[in-house]
């Protein structure tokens, strides 16, 4: 079983808005050496056991794909503290780039940096907001950090079906409305968004007959 108040209450969020541009940082400290959290976030075997399988020419200036979600360009890597890629999603419209920035800390500990901007559509912001691809990257960081204490939820997608993964991913997306609020946006528009994508994320049970 997995902490879920912890796991949120672990991670910090905040989100910026350039007008067409919107940023999400998520950050974290993981129990585990900086030399770790960068090799369990660029090994190809290892990225598979907390993340999704992930195929390509890993190195700077080449391509990767990571299987039925996202690809891109590697736009840097300065190890172990930087990592920079393209990140898109299909054909998704617009220039999206996510960094990781690890940075070293006290007691042989790591504080993770991710940072994710992309040109969103207003349509699609005005919807959903960060809460859209902030409870994507929630679930990421979670797994990471089961990873470096020795633990997985097994099958990432069935483990995402479960009432310990809806309860996790309903408690993300309020954290994002409140991230959301917090950086400026109108206190009611902010839930809004935070209602839809939670709606996205966890949709109702249908009913038993």
């Amino acid at each position: 079983m997995i902490d879920i108040i912890d796991a949120i209450k672990r991670a910090g969020r905040q989100v910026g808005d350039d007008g067409a541009t919107k940023t999400i940082t998520i950050t974290r400290t993981y129990d585990a050496p900086v030399e770790d959290v960068w090799d369990a976030c660029t090994t190809p075997e290892r990225i598979n056991r907390w993340f999704l399988p992930v195929t390509g020419d890993l190195r700077v200036g080449g391509r990767y794909q990571l299987e039925g979600n996202a690809g891109g360009e590697i736009l840097h890597c300065e190890p172990p503290r930087l990592l920079r890629i393209t990140w898109t999603m299909g054909d998704a419209p617009g220039r999206s780039e996510v960094e990781v920035r690890l940075t070293p800390a006290a007691d042989d500990t790591t504080d993770l940096r991710l940072r994710h901007t992309a040109e969103v559509p207003p349509e699609f912001w005005s919807q959903f907001g960060p809460g859209a691809v902030g409870v994507g990257w929630d679930l990421t960081v979670l797994g990471l950090g089961l990873h470096l204490t020795g633990g997985a939820v097994g099958d990432h997608r069935a483990w995402e079906q479960s009432e310990e993964a809806r309860q996790f991913m309903t408690l993300s997306g309020e954290a994002w409305g409140v991230a959301h609020e917090a950086a400026g946006a109108p206190p009611e528009q902010a839930r809004a968004m935070a209602t839809n994508t939670i709606a996205f994320y966890v949709p109702a049970h249908p009913p038993q007959t």
